[in-house]
């Protein structure tokens, strides 16, 4: 069957030295960071060029981040305003970041092109090993961090960078590999190297933070989260090959349930999925690639049943890095800018794609 939409290469970032492990699309500006096994975080600014141009966007490296971390930086994370950005690196700690100067600041700051000092404002301690993954909240007064020392934190932040741990969860058993926030609610979900993937949620009697489920089904490591743009959904990428559909038949109970297994089209790992708001009118399109080096994404149909979700397979690509595994893929979030996709991978490099729909 033919499908509905190619996936087209617009740009390939270089600059690192190393693997690339984590991008991240800036919500509120133009800026996409990528950070890496060299220890370093790059960003690079983007503006949408005119009709009948050669390429749709423009892509320009505009800094380099020297995070002074000892070791790998392996995750990073934009806090919703952009302002905030968060590093978590394999030498257990978790950097917070702010631009101390823009020479080409808008008056609104929404156009800040990335240029300027970055600074380290705080550095967070705790964890025993390597960080894994970092997620700020949807309204950004929450961080939460995970480990393989197998314990989920919650920070709580406060003005002036002033982070407070909240709670140390140690449901899994095994390495946490990813942290994710419900885009509307306080719900926080983590993946594991134990194969299952656990909610949180906290106690308004009393604020402590505590597992309000556990969702099993995957017979190998969870690497990757991603929820639906409305929330209904989340999605769970393992190494077994599959990604699982997980949603709560009602709002008022933490009783989550597998309501669709993607499978059958990646050959191995699964290490990356997102989702993004997709086309006007649906229900978000989902994007997976992983040790393979394919990208698919699907299109979900909006206003269905949560109980039984309705999507089509709508377009792939293969060797998206050559023969270098693909260690995540995310959509751009900003209104306007949907249909951009960037990747990273063993590489080194970091590739943006644009996903048009087939005439």
């Amino acid at each position: 069957m033919d499908k509905e939409c190619t996936i087209l290469p617009i740009a390939e970032l270089e600059g690192h030295e190393d693997r690339v492990w984590t991008v991240a699309w800036n919500p509120a500006r133009p800026l996409l960071a990528s950070c890496s096994a060299d220890r370093t975080v790059r960003l690079y600014h983007y503006t949408q060029q005119p009709e009948g141009s050669a390429s749709p966007y423009s892509f320009q490296s505009n800094a380099a981040i020297s995070t002074e971390h000892m070791k790998t930086v392996r995750s990073i994370a934009w806090s919703p305003s952009g302002q905030t950005l968060a590093t978590a690196s394999f030498d257990s700690n978790i950097g917070i970041w702010e631009q101390t100067s823009d020479e080409d600041m808008d008056d609104d700051g929404t156009e800040a092109s990335g240029n300027g000092d970055w600074e380290c404002v705080t550095l967070l301690e705790g964890h025993e090993t390597e960080c894994k993954s970092v997620a700020f909240s949807s309204d950004g007064s929450l961080l939460a961090s995970c480990s393989r020392d197998k314990t989920v934190w919650v920070w709580e932040v406060h003005p002036d960078a002033d982070f407070e741990c909240l709670a140390v969860l140690m449901e899994h058993s095994q390495d946490v590999k990813c942290v994710a926030w419900h885009p509307r609610e306080e719900i926080l979900a983590s993946a594991s190297y134990d194969d299952t993937v656990r909610l949180y949620i906290d106690d308004n009697t009393d604020g402590d933070w505590f597992c309000c489920a556990a969702l099993t089904g995957h017979t190998s490591t969870v690497w990757s989260l991603a929820w639906s743009p409305d929330g209904r959904y989340l999605a769970s990428a393992s190494d077994d090959k599959t990604i699982r559909i997980w949603t709560r038949p009602s709002s008022q109970a933490h009783q989550w349930v597998c309501v669709t297994v993607l499978g059958g089209t990646h050959k191995r790992a699964i290490y990356s999925v997102s989702w993004g708001p997709g086309r006007s009118g649906s229900g978000g399109w989902l994007a997976s690639t992983g040790s393979d080096g394919h990208i698919f994404v699907w299109e979900f149909e909006a206003d269905t049943p949560a109980a039984s979700p309705k999507y089509s397979f709508i377009a792939s690509l293969s060797a998206a890095h050559g023969v270098h595994d693909v260690n995540c893929i995310s959509w751009c979030p900003r209104k306007g800018h949907e249909r951009l996709l960037a990747t990273c991978g063993d590489d080194g490099n970091t590739r943006i794609w644009i996903v048009q729909a087939n005439v």
